[in-house]
């Protein structure tokens, strides 16, 4: 017998000629012997395809023992490596999980979901540690500090709350947004944080006395994303108007992305609160984040990921177009970045591969967010799973 544990989906495109959808259902079967199982995948893939055997299957997933395929298409030069689950955490939430973060030991996770709960699990079972109750309504974001030991989140009560992962309690609770919080950023090592709003301002905060230290921006619109980076020396962030506030803690030559609801990506200096660019995507920017000192990534609802240099940002370095999905998450990740969309689609793509590796499991339910430990990647999904997969799997 056959037991399902993951699908994907790839494709191979090529102007002026067909293109193909391909469905791959990975299956753990425990009564056949692997050499047979091995031809009889391969040639059960090539008939259901009915493509030419150019197409290359290198790899099965046998026995619970290998749990990726690659299937590459030389031709076209288009290759994709699938990846299945190592484990899926499924009693964290009853619905559908809308964020989640790794603390920085990889000991703990913390999860946001539908159902109204903000929740601190072991990240190697899923077992539950901590529930963290006090927001009004549903809690849109949440990520720990780098210590691990500390959460922040914000709220659709407009409410930015701390909280202790060692005894759930809420230490600090900032009120002054006006809207929902979409997304938060942690300066260094957290003395400061910023928020963005549906209010339509980004604000930075001062942790140890729960105050305000300004308004960063005021956009008018939905901020959906925001992403703090250090800048390059060869970007000029401007000088502050009036002098910073001491409680600012290393905010000096830091940038703050905002993702905004009017298909514009900005970026100001942290500390000057001087514009560095705006640049005019094709639809709502949804996320951001920043690659490198000068290197930058912005997804939109309408499936496109811009990298833009921030050095000459009027022109992207490229557009990544898979599918008309929504970008709902976008990562730095080594020497690439992890990204997903509303389609299920969650992948990797990395300079030193001539492969995309893609991360099955979720079928076209939204992948809101991924999170990641040293070789450990989690995804937080519409289906209310939390699902862990190995890179040391591939």
């Amino acid at each position: 017998t056959a037991t399902p544990m993951a699908h994907g989906s790839s494709w191979c495109n090529a102007p002026c000629k067909p293109t193909f959808f391909l469905g791959v259902l990975l299956v753990s079967i425990c009564s056949l012997g692997a050499d047979f199982l091995s031809s009889l995948c391969t040639q059960a893939l090539i008939q259901f395809l009915s493509l030419p055997t150019s197409l290359l299957i290198s790899a099965m997933y046998l026995l619970g023992q290998t749990k990726s395929i690659h299937i590459s298409c030389p031709k076209e030069n288009a290759s994709s490596k699938f990846l299945a689950p190592y484990t899926t955490f499924s009693r964290i939430h009853a619905k559908s999980i809308t964020c989640l973060d790794i603390s920085s030991g990889g000991g703990l996770g913390v999860s946001s979901s539908t159902d109204g709960s903000m929740k601190i699990w072991q990240a190697s079972n899923g077992e539950l540690r901590r529930v963290l109750e006090g927001h009004v309504f549903d809690v849109n974001c949440c990520r720990f500090f780098p210590s691990g030991l500390v959460v922040l989140s914000g709220g659709m009560d407009a409410q930015l709350k701390i909280w202790s992962a060692e005894d759930a309690s809420c230490v600090v609770t900032f009120k002054g947004h006006k809207g929902g919080i979409l997304d938060t950023a942690i300066v260094e090592r957290g003395k400061n944080v910023v928020s963005g709003s549906r209010d339509g301002t980004a604000r930075l905060w001062d942790c140890g006395r729960s105050a305000c230290l300004g308004v960063i921006a005021d956009c008018g619109c939905s901020i959906n994303g925001v992403a703090v980076g250090a800048a390059d020396n060869s970007i000029n962030l401007g000088s502050p108007e009036q002098t910073p506030s001491e409680r600012e803690v290393g905010t000096e030559s830091k940038m703050l992305l905002l993702a905004r609801e009017d298909k514009k990506l900005q970026c100001v200096g942290l500390q000057s609160r001087q514009p560095v660019f705006l640049f005019i995507g094709s639809d709502a920017f949804n996320c951001c984040t920043f690659l490198s000192g000068f290197l930058l990534l912005a997804g939109t609802q309408d499936g496109n990921i811009y990298q833009l240099d921030v050095r000459n940002p009027r022109a992207p370095v490229q557009v990544i177009h898979r599918s008309g999905a929504p970008v709902l998450s976008l990562l730095s990740f080594r020497d690439g970045f992890i990204a997903s969309q509303g389609d299920g689609s969650s992948f990797i793509v990395q300079q030193d591969l001539d492969y995309v590796i893609e991360l099955t499991g979720a079928d076209c339910d939204p992948v809101y967010k991924v999170a990641t430990w040293e070789k450990q990647i989690y995804t937080c999904c519409r289906d209310g799973l939390v699902r862990r997969y190995q890179l040391s799997d591939l």
